[in-house]
């Protein structure tokens, strides 16, 4: 297999999970180990406890999936939500959720996953988003309507890429096991299901072949904890590991003289805000 070092997360979970619907692949096989360059927090595991930060989004794109959410060439594929429509007055999105998604323990998801995950989420911008909606209404199984309070154009943009307030988890289970039990053995509805997490040591999900886009071709995916540059490249060369983030510097030309590794630079995509003192009252 080739290895690839140094894309970012995100991006390589986007091209893990970039399949059309189509008909019925062979059965996944195999196993990719990644060398990830930081250690894994529990809370990455929950959607709810989205950080500020891109590095969850990794976990978030093989373990979960979302009403709507950036994918290769697409800034807001279709997911969870299989169409959406906006009022004229801007005030009512209203989303029809996919028929057939399924989480990992077999439940279908519901407008009343897609609420309840919304009104749980405490994660980044959890204010900035809630203050802005009235109500989230499941009218029945299959939409789910967001109402402003104001117009604002700017709510896909956070319910889609720049929170996890979009990714849906399942109501009975969570109220079910609680957050903290929820974050020991999550259970979401993206292509890979949770096996086994060893916090500092690695975290092992396995293809959920009941997934509604595509059952994975790779069977099993390992990130394993590397924090060091020096070892994440020796582990790479040892065959340890396929992928291996975050090589730079003179470790990153030693890598690419190796034979058999391919050295490929991250593309990141984020948001950017410039504040100005003079905006606020003193």
């Amino acid at each position: 297999m080739r290895r690839i070092p140094g894309l970012v997360p995100a991006v390589l979970a986007l091209l893990l999970v970039a399949h059309a619907p189509g008909p019925a692949a062979a059965a996944p096989e195999g196993q990719l180990s990644w060398g990830v360059h930081v250690t894994l927090a529990p809370t990455w595991l929950d959607p709810a406890e989205t950080p500020g930060i891109i590095t969850p989004f990794m976990l978030y794109y093989a373990l979960h999936d979302a009403m709507v959410k950036p994918m290769p060439g697409v800034a807001r594929a279709p997911s969870l939500a299989e169409s959406w429509t906006v009022s004229a007055d801007g005030l009512v999105y209203e989303f029809v959720l996919r028929k057939g998604a399924r989480f990992h323990n077999g439940d279908p998801v519901t407008a009343e996953d897609v609420k309840f995950s919304f009104e749980r989420y405490r994660g980044t911008s959890a204010r900035l988003i809630k203050d802005r909606v009235a109500a989230v209404e499941a009218p029945d199984g299959g939409r789910v309507r967001f109402r402003m309070k104001q117009p604002w154009p700017d709510f896909l943009t956070f319910y889609s890429s720049a929170t996890g307030a979009g990714w849906i988890v399942p109501k009975k289970y969570v109220e079910k096991v609680g957050d903290e039990g929820y974050k020991k053995s999550p259970v979401g509805a993206g292509p890979y299901r949770f096996v086994s997490f060893t916090p500092g040591v690695e975290l092992v999900l396995e293809a959920f072949d009941q997934y509604w886009r595509k059952t994975p071709s790779v069977k099993r995916l390992v990130f394993k904890v590397i924090p060091d540059e020096s070892t994440r490249l020796a582990a790479l060369k040892r065959g340890e590991v396929d992928i291996a983030y975050s090589i730079r510097g003179a470790l990153a030309e030693e890598l690419r003289r190796t034979p058999g590794l391919t050295l490929s630079p991250a593309v990141i995509q984020a948001p950017l805000w410039l504040y100005f003192a003079d905006q606020w009252d003193p």
